[in-house]
């Protein structure tokens, strides 16, 4: 795809040729992503959609605060077993890969926190004993922000699989001909689902040795999924030149860096973004999302 145009002329088009969907991710937490995502999202002048798909903690609301008028919940498919049917051959509990089933004698247990709903059990049991039930994880919400249309995913407390519920947010992005997501820190699997099928991807670090070191994670990761990439270097001024002498030994483009400003952390405490307060941070933030386009 080609990333080479301006926001305005995809902007309206809804064809799937001329989405495109950008991710912002970092190493850890902390560095500035979520700043870094609603922030690109308000400076722009045409409407975007902006997904968070941090879903076990996600906070980009609370910036950019929309009305939100819909929510759904999200189910993950189960195992359900008909005893009447069931002769406890044990071919369930065999094929599981997570464990999530176990057969003694004339029982067959259902560990649901541990099934990644994939429907093996049910495709395989000789007897057709199991019938997949959904059970509900978490909620999807949708709303609005002036330009910004905005799809956040929360996961219920003590559940343990993100995945469907980052999948739903995702389901959404057909909306607009430009999306930005907000993904979990770090490199788990949730940010690898959260990436996949993205045009490119914002990694957001900090000039520090923790920064480098899990930058250094994140860049493989991302490389990993041929997604073309730059980096935006937070709080740019107070550590040292490690991040971006990695980068430039990497060839790794250096999109932005925003310096330690006390006005931007009191901003941030109070819930507000950068380009609110701090009007001409808009138009870096507008030249950030045109280098992210001309990345290949």
């Amino acid at each position: 795809m080609n990333l080479d145009k301006t926001p305005s002329s995809r902007h309206g088009a809804g064809s799937p040729d001329e989405l495109v969907i950008i991710t912002v991710a970092s190493g850890k937490g902390g560095t500035g992503k979520t700043t870094i995502a609603t922030s690109l999202a308000r400076s722009l002048n045409d409407p975007v959609l902006l997904l968070d798909c941090d879903v076990e903690e996600p906070n980009a609301h609370l910036f950019l605060q929309p009305m939100l008028a819909a929510s759904r919940p999200v189910y993950k498919q189960i195992p359900e077993i008909d005893p009447a049917q069931c002769t406890y051959c044990g071919k369930c509990a065999e094929i599981c890969a997570y464990n999530a089933l176990a057969v003694i004698k004339e029982k067959v247990l259902v560990f649901h926190e541990l099934c990644h709903g994939c429907g093996g059990c049910t495709l395989l049991c000789p007897e057709g004993a199991i019938r997949e039930v959904g059970r509900e994880i978490g909620v999807i919400e949708h709303g609005y922000a002036e330009y910004v249309e905005f799809v956040h995913g929360k996961l219920h407390v003590g559940e343990a699989m993100a995945g469907p519920v980052i999948k739903a947010v995702k389901e959404q992005h057909k909306t607009q001909s430009l999306v930005i997501i907000d993904a979990p820190p770090g490199t788990s699997c949730s940010v690898v689902g959260t990436l996949m099928g993205s045009d490119a991807g914002i990694l957001v670090t900090e000039p520090t040795p923790f920064g480098l070191n899990d930058l250094r994670l994140a860049v493989a990761m991302i490389r990993e999924l041929h997604i073309p990439f730059g980096v935006v270097i937070n709080r740019a001024d107070i550590g040292d030149e490690s991040v971006t002498t990695y980068c430039q030994e990497e060839g790794i483009p250096i999109l932005m860096q925003i310096p330690d400003d006390r006005r931007i952390a009191e901003a941030y405490s109070r819930g507000q973004m950068i380009v609110d307060v701090l009007p001409g941070y808009r138009e870096q933030f507008q030249r950030l999302l045109q280098k992210v386009m001309n990345l290949s």
